[in-house]
């Protein structure tokens, strides 16, 4: 009886490792048909336009749903497509492309904070916070500083990918645990927690300069500022940093079992971990005074009723400078801190130190602005033609007729991301391509888009991890091989896809408590419900 159970069992994993390897394929298969980024904006701009006149001549139209008198309705109340296969459109076509370009919000908000953050990263500052935090830890709370600090790190989005998950894997090591828990660990916090953050990071003033003119669709005047998520996103680190640390400690682990070091294919003697100089002590302490000192500068400027970063006319946060220009905030707590550190540890001595670690930031960011050129022309073709605004309209209308307005919708919805993020990795890519439909649609039912852009950082996040798409997954998998030399796409998948499970049942539990049985803003004077 024995003999033919166990016999049983190796059969049945065999089964369950074929399944879900042809699982694996599919998804790598349908990623490996998608063009690059790049070439699918371009194509998608073609399209545009094609689709444009074809609707144009077919007569697609819908009902204004905004009241008469409304900004941006017609007067007949008729929404109809605007071709640009035709004489005006070209002109339009011609006239538009490089202020599309230059007008793009995310660009420059982008590569201002990026700045700043550049600095901070270059000195050494932010890879010396990430290692305290975790070597720093006792043992009993190292699995839980891992996954808290990696999803820190996402405020410089390479650092986590490239020192943290390996210094992971090495303190496992060390503290005589399986390496490969401690590099799932950290990467489920870096990229399975990809959007939340104590700190407003690049991917916030991203984001929302994307959902801007999806929503403009719809109200003209509508504005979505960087600080749209922060109170969500803010909780939403604990909650990722208890699961992340759950899942490792009771299903990841205890399935790798005791590790064998043989499997490795590196000599493990040479795996030694950097603990903090005295300098780098030193450093950090004076960037941390550096930083308070900068809190304390900014508190001045805002908490007062007559504080200058408020609203001039209101007196109110809400409009103000201060969130207007929180770019500028995020650029200048980073670059400064970043410099004392450096300073004090050597890194850095004069201004010519800060310009370089800005060329350098600046210089690895020709992909991003070439994609960027590209999504800038798809978003301005897909507002231009009225086709977005039609078919929100007209999806809003199918959800209505479903009776799907309620806030169920929303588990449709971030599953429907959490979907597409498996072909299509790039955050914002995905984002410029999704907001200019859904983000109409589903204030046409009633929700804030700075709600919706919430929801859509949670599918966005959460299957970042079982992806081969995600343009870091071949580093891991590398690092991982040093552990388990046999390691493959496969295995390293299986091992991830416990935490994509509970970061998305966890997560989507939190949205609908927080914003929905709370009532709780996602962010500082963001609305949960749209109202015309």
């Amino acid at each position: 009886m024995t003999k033919a159970v166990s016999s049983a069992v190796p059969e049945q994993q065999e089964q369950q490792k074929g399944w879900f390897n042809r699982f694996l394929a599919t998804v790598e298969f349908l990623g490996n048909l998608l063009p690059h980024p790049i070439t699918l904006f371009a194509l998608f701009c073609v399209a545009i336009v094609v689709i444009s006149g074809i609707a144009d001549w077919a007569g697609l139209s819908a009902i204004d749903p905004r009241p008469e008198g409304a900004k941006g309705r017609d007067p007949d109340g008729v929404i109809e497509v605007v071709s640009l296969m035709s004489a005006e459109g070209l002109r339009r076509i011609f006239e538009g492309l490089v202020t599309n370009f230059t007008g793009f919000a995310p660009l420059g908000t982008v590569l201002v904070a990026l700045l700043g953050v550049s600095v901070a990263e270059h000195s050494g500052m932010l890879s010396a916070a990430m290692r305290g935090m975790v070597m720093g830890a006792s043992k009993r709370l190292v699995t839980f500083m891992v996954v808290f600090a990696a999803i820190l790190s996402n405020t410089a989005s390479e650092l986590g990918y490239v020192v943290l998950i390996p210094l992971a894997a090495m303190i496992f090591h060390s503290l005589g645990r399986h390496p490969l828990a401690g590099l799932a660990a950290a990467f489920a916090g870096v990229s399975g927690g990809y959007s939340a953050n104590l700190l407003l990071g690049t991917i916030d003033p991203l984001l929302a300069g994307i959902t801007t003119p999806a929503a403009q669709m719809i109200d003209p005047e509508y504005q979505v500022g960087a600080e749209a998520n922060y109170y969500f996103m803010f909780v939403s680190v604990f909650l990722i940093a208890i699961l992340g640390t759950w899942v490792t400690e009771k299903i990841v682990e205890p399935r790798l079992g005791k590790y064998d070091p043989s499997e490795a294919s590196i000599d493990l003697g040479e795996n030694k971990i950097e603990h903090l100089s005295q300098r780098e002590k030193s450093g950090l302490k004076w960037a941390g005074l550096t930083f308070l000192a900068l809190g304390v500068l900014l508190a001045f400027t805002v908490i007062p009723d007559d504080g200058i970063l408020r609203h001039q006319a209101t007196g109110e946060i809400k409009g103000s400078p201060f969130l207007k220009g929180i770019v500028v905030i995020i650029f200048i707590t980073f670059a400064i801190p970043g410099f004392v550190y450096g300073r004090v540890v050597g890194t850095m001595k004069n201004d010519r130190d800060v310009i370089d670690a800005m060329s350098k930031s600046m210089s690895s960011m020709g992909m991003y602005i070439v994609l960027v050129f590209f999504a800038a022309q798809f978003v301005a073709f897909f507002k231009w033609t009225n086709l977005g605004t039609i078919l929100a309209v007209n999806g809003a209308a199918l959800l209505q007729a479903l009776n799907l307005t309620g806030p169920e919708v929303f588990v449709f919805f971030i599953l429907m991301c959490a979907l597409v993020n498996l072909s299509l990795g790039s955050s914002s890519a995905q984002w410029a391509v999704t907001a200019p439909i859904f983000v109409p649609m589903l204030m046409l039912i009633g929700y804030a888009p700075e709600t919706i852009q919430a929801a859509y950082r949670i599918g966005d996040s959460v299957t970042n991890l079982i992806t081969p798409m995600m343009s870091y997954f071949g580093l891991i998998l590398a690092v991982a091989c040093k552990y388990k030399k046999d390691m493959g796409i496969g295995t390293l998948v299986a091992t991830m896809l416990p935490y994509s499970m509970i970061f998305f049942v966890g997560w989507v539990c939190l949205f609908y408590l927080w914003v929905f049985v709370l009532g709780m803003p996602v962010g500082p004077g963001s609305p949960i419900y749209y109202q015309p």
